[in-house]
């Protein structure tokens, strides 16, 4: 049970001292340069992901066209 009390989200008061130290770290001027490295991390993320929904779904499709022309063809 108490493995579990450090696994929770941050609070309020820890996303204050995250954006702290990321502040220190970084300075002001990086800050949008690691942004949009974020951001464009995130838009690949997305765009390799909905390429692999739609392969899977194309291949349950064929897969479900190959199965009805087999019943078909038995009949």
């Amino acid at each position: 049970m108490t493995t579990f009390l450090f696994l929770s989200l941050p609070g309020g008061m820890e996303w204050v001292i995250i954006l702290f130290v990321v502040l220190l770290l970084f300075g002001g001027k990086k800050i949008p340069e690691l942004m949009r490295g974020l951001g464009k991390g995130i838009r690949e993320f997305n765009n390799a992901k909905s390429s692999i929904e739609s392969e899977i779904k194309e291949g349950m499709r064929e897969s479900e066209r190959k199965a009805i022309e087999e019943k078909k063809e038995a009949q």
